[in-house]
C-alpha cells in the first residue's frame, strides 16, 4: 500500500511563498531573509536623537516667536527683571566670598540668580542669542522685532542691575571691599585675548544653558543647566557682559578707583565676545542640525523677512 507524501511542514519545509517573518518566527534568522529584515528596520527604526533635536527647535521657535511678540511694556519689565533676579546671585556670591575668601564656594552661591532667572521667566540679553534667532531663521518673526528684543534687554538688563546693585551696598556696607576687588578683575582684564576668550565662553555657556533648558517641559530638569552654568560663571569668572557689569557697578557704587569709562570699555568687549561665542559657537551649529526643519518653517511662513 502506498503511503501519501508528507505534506511540507511534515518533513520541516518551509512552504513556498511563507513571509520572512515566519523565518524569525521559528527561529530561522540566517541567511537572505534576516539580512533583508536587518536592512527593513534599519531604515524604518526612527532616530530619536534626531527627533530630539526637531522637538527641542520647534520649542525654540515657538519660545522665540512668544518673546519677539511681547508689548514694549513686556520687553522692558522682563529685562529689568532679568538684572534684578541676577543682582540675587551677585549678592549671594559677595556674600559668601566675604565670608568664606573662596571663589568656588562664591560661584555656587551664585548659582542661585539663575535659579531665579530660570523659575521667574525673566530675560538675560545673553539668552536671547538662540531662542529669538531661531524664530527668525524660521521666519517666524522679523530681524527688526529681533534687534527691538536686543537693544531693549540690555538697556533693562544694565538699568535693573545698576539699581540692585545700588541697594546692595547701601544695604550690606560690609560688603563693599569685596565687591571692588570682585570688580577690579573684571576692569584689570583690559581690552586682551585673555578678555576675549573669556567673553566667548561667557556667551558659549549662557547660550548652551539656554539650548538645553529648551530639550525639556521639565522645571525641575531646567535647574540642572542653571545652576551649572551660573557656578562656571561666577566660579570661573567668566567674562559675562551683564555678570560682569553687575559685579563692576557693586564696586563703583562701593567707590572703587576705577569709574564708568572703564566699565564701559569691559562691556563693550565683553557683548562683542558673547555674542560670538553665543552665536558661533552654539547657535549656528545647532541650527544646522535641523535643516530640513528649517526650511519647511520657512516655506510655512513666506510672509517673514530674514531681512
Amino acid at each position: 500500500m502506498l503511503l501519501p507524501a508528507p505534506s511540507s511542514a511534515q518533513a520541516g519545509l518551509t512552504p513556498v511563498g511563507t513571509p520572512a517573518s515566519v523565518f524569525v518566527k521559528h527561529g530561522r534568522v540566517g541567511g537572505p531573509y534576516a539580512t533583508a529584515m536587518s536592512r527593513k528596520d534599519a531604515t524604518t527604526e526612527p532616530d530619536v536623537a534626531q527627533q530630539d533635536t526637531e522637538r527641542t527647535f520647534d520649542r525654540l521657535v515657538d519660545e522665540g516667536q512668544r518673546r519677539l511678540g511681547r508689548s514694549w511694556s513686556g520687553v522692558i519689565s522682563t529685562g529689568l527683571l532679568g538684572g534684578l533676579d541676577v543682582g540675587v546671585g551677585v549678592l549671594a556670591l559677595l556674600l559668601v566670598e566675604h565670608a568664606t575668601e573662596s571663589k568656588v564656594l562664591g560661584g555656587l552661591a551664585f548659582s542661585i540668580g539663575f535659579i531665579a532667572l530660570t523659575l521667574a521667566r525673566s530675560e538675560l540679553f545673553t539668552e536671547d542669542f538662540l531662542v529669538p534667532v531661531a524664530a527668525v531663521v524660521a521666519k517666524a518673526s522679523t530681524l527688526l522685532s529681533l534687534l527691538r528684543l536686543w537693544g531693549v534687554t540690555i538697556v533693562t538688563n544694565l538699568a535693573g542691575g545698576w539699581l540692585i546693585t545700588g541697594i546692595i551696598i547701601i544695604g550690606f556696607p560690609s560688603l563693599r571691599s569685596t565687591a571692588v576687588d570682585s570688580a577690579a578683575f573684571y576692569i584689570d582684564l583690559g581690552i586682551t585675548w585673555r578678555a576675549f576668550a573669556l567673553a566667548l565662553m561667557g556667551g558659549f555657556l549662557i547660550t548652551l544653558m539656554t539650548h538645553m533648558q529648551h530639550s525639556t517641559d521639565s522645571d525641575g530638569v531646567r535647574l540642572v543647566p542653571a545652576i551649572v552654568m551660573g557656578f562656571l560663571l561666577g566660579a570661573g569668572q567668566v567674562n559675562h557682559a551683564i555678570v560682569a557689569s553687575l559685579l563692576c557697578f557693586a564696586g563703583l557704587h562701593a567707590g572703587g578707583p576705577f569709574g564708568y569709562a572703564d566699565w564701559l570699555g569691559l562691556f563693550a568687549f565683553a557683548a562683542l565676545g558673547n555674542m560670538i561665542g553665543g552665536l558661533g559657537l552654539v547657535t549656528v551649529l545647532r541650527l544646522l542640525q535641523v535643516p530640513h526643519k528649517i526650511a519647511a518653517e520657512r516655506r510655512d511662513n513666506p510672509a517673514q523677512e530674514v531681512t
